[in-house]
C-alpha cells in the first residue's frame, strides 16, 4: 500500500484523489491546506486519516510515502524544495509535482539537483505522458508505419471566463495560456521530435498582462515543423496531429487527455485504437510512481528530469521570444 500525501486541495486535487482512490494499493493519507477547514473537508470527503492547516505538518508523518503537490504555478518551487528538504526529524519525501515544475529553468534545476543528491523519487506531474492513447501514438510513430515524422501540429483552447483574480489571468499566480495549457502542445512536440533548432513565438496579452493567446513555430534539425497554440478566448478543436512521409497520426480531442487515435495510412483504410476508461486520467500517473517506488527509482524512465528540465527550456525560450514576464 502507497501511502499519498495531497498538498494543495484544489480542483486538480479532487480528480486526482477520486482516480487514485480506483487504485487498490493507493491510500490517502493526508491531506494539507494554508487553510485548516478546507483540508478537514477534503480529508472527510475521501476518508483521509490526517488533514493539516499547513503544509510543513505533512513532514510530521513518518510513514508518509510521496506528495502530490497541487498548488498554483508559483508555488510549485517552494512546496517542492519544502519537502524534498524535509525537517521536522524525518529526511525529505518523494514528491509528484504538477506541471509547469516550476516557474522557469533555474527553480527546475535546483529541485532536480536537490532531488538526485538525496537519492529522492521526483517527478513532473504530466499525466498525458502516461495515457495510453499517447503512449500508442508514440509506439506507432516510432515503428515506421507513418515513415519518417514532417510534423506536428496541436492546439489546445478553451473560452475561459474573465475573473481577474482567477488563477488564469492573475500574473501573481503565474496566469496566461502559455504556462496553463500551453504547455500540452509544447509537450507533444516535444515528445515526438525532440529538441528544436529554432523558435519562434507571439502573444496576445489581456488587461492583466497575462498572455490569453500564444502562437509557436518550432523547426528541426532534420527539416520538421510544429506549429502549436494556445488560447483563453475561444474553444479550439484540441486535436493533435502527427504527419509523416506514408500516412497521418491523428490524437483525439482533448488530446492531451485522449481516449482514442486514428492512424490514417497513405492509400490504406484508417484504424481506430480506442482507450475508453471511467477516470479522469491522473490514474495513470499515479501507477507509473507506485512502480517506480516499488523498484527503488528516483527517476522515472517515461518523463525523467532531464525531460522537464528541456520542456522548462522551451518554455523559458519562449517566452523571451513572446516577451511573456512574470
Amino acid at each position: 500500500m502507497t501511502r499519498w500525501g495531497i498538498l494543495g486541495p484544489g480542483r486538480i486535487a479532487h480528480k486526482f484523489v477520486q482516480d487514485l482512490l480506483t487504485l487498490p494499493d493507493a491510500q490517502l493519507y493526508a491531506v494539507a491546506s494554508s487553510n485548516q477547514q478546507r483540508a478537514d473537508e477534503f480529508a472527510k470527503e475521501y476518508n483521509a486519516p490526517h488533514a493539516f492547516g499547513s503544509y510543513e505538518e505533512l513532514l510530521t508523518l513518518p510513514d508518509l510515502d510521496v506528495v502530490y503537490v497541487a498548488t498554483p504555478h508559483v508555488k510549485h518551487y517552494e512546496n517542492v524544495m519544502m519537502l524534498l528538504n524535509g525537517g521536522a526529524g524525518r529526511p525529505g519525501l518523494a514528491v509528484l509535482g504538477e506541471k509547469p515544475f516550476a516557474m522557469n529553468g533555474e527553480q527546475v534545476q535546483e529541485m532536480v539537483k536537490t532531488a538526485r543528491t538525496k537519492g529522492l523519487f521526483l517527478m513532473e506531474a504530466l499525466w498525458s505522458r502516461f495515457m495510453p492513447g499517447i503512449e500508442k501514438a508514440l509506439e506507432l510513430v516510432q515503428s515506421g508505419v507513418i515513415g519518417k515524422v514532417v510534423s506536428v501540429k496541436a492546439d489546445f483552447g478553451f473560452k475561459a471566463p474573465f475573473v481577474p483574480d482567477n488563477r488564469l489571468f492573475n500574473k501573481e499566480l503565474g496566469g496566461g495560456s502559455l504556462l496553463d495549457i500551453g504547455i500540452y502542445p509544447l509537450f507533444l512536440s516535444y515528445l515526438i521530435l525532440g529538441k528544436p533548432t529554432t523558435i519562434k513565438a507571439s502573444a496576445i496579452f489581456g488587461s492583466t498582462g497575462v498572455d490569453e493567446q500564444c502562437g509557436i513555430v518550432l523547426t528541426y534539425p532534420d527539416g520538421q515543423i510544429a506549429l502549436l497554440d494556445s488560447t483563453l478566448q475561444a474553444k479550439t478543436d484540441c486535436v493533435g496531429l502527427i504527419q509523416g512521409e506514408t500516412g497521418q497520426i491523428r490524437i483525439h480531442s482533448r488530446f492531451h487527455e485522449t481516449m482514442g487515435i486514428t492512424l490514417i495510412p497513405e492509400d490504406q483504410e484508417p484504424t481506430t485504437f480506442d482507450f475508453t476508461r471511467t477516470t479522469h486520467g491522473y490514474d495513470y500517473e499515479a501507477r507509473h510512481v507506485m512502480q517506480c517506488l516499488a523498484e527503488g527509482l528516483i527517476e522515472s524512465p517515461l518523463w525523467s528530469l532531464d525531460d522537464s528540465l528541456n520542456l522548462m527550456a522551451l518554455l523559458d525560450a519562449i517566452r523571451v521570444e513572446a516577451g511573456i514576464i512574470y
